[in-house]
């Protein structure tokens, strides 16, 4: 469609989704050392349904961040995560890229 987007904002289909009643959760990067997959300000969005949309990653540690994401859903308390180089979960969920990301994630409402 002319005028529309290719890819949506992850803002968007946050407000969308609390709007039809669903829990979610935005994750935001919020700070980056190094060669960083993504940079400060990108955004991925978490339904409680497992739903996701946006990346903070690259793909690299979307999947923790989903996990995590589900708990503040629950919990309704933000947390900041990290992951980097020296971080043994970085390399495990695959963020070999030699740098180092710290993200945001809360619970929308």
């Amino acid at each position: 469609m002319l005028g529309q987007p290719l890819y949506p904002d992850p803002l968007t289909i946050a407000e969308e989704w609390h709007a039809d009643g669903r829990g979610v959760a935005i994750a935001t990067v919020i700070e980056t050392w190094g060669s960083a997959p993504r940079p400060v300000g990108s955004h991925l969005v978490i339904d409680s349904q497992g739903n996701f949309h946006g990346s903070v990653s690259g793909g690299c540690v979307e999947g923790a961040v989903i996990v995590e994401a589900s708990e503040v859903i629950a919990s309704g308390t933000a947390r900041i995560l990290e992951f980097g180089v020296a971080d043994e979960t970085a390399w495990r969920v695959g963020l070999s890229c030699g740098g180092r990301i710290r993200i945001y994630v809360e619970r929308l409402g």
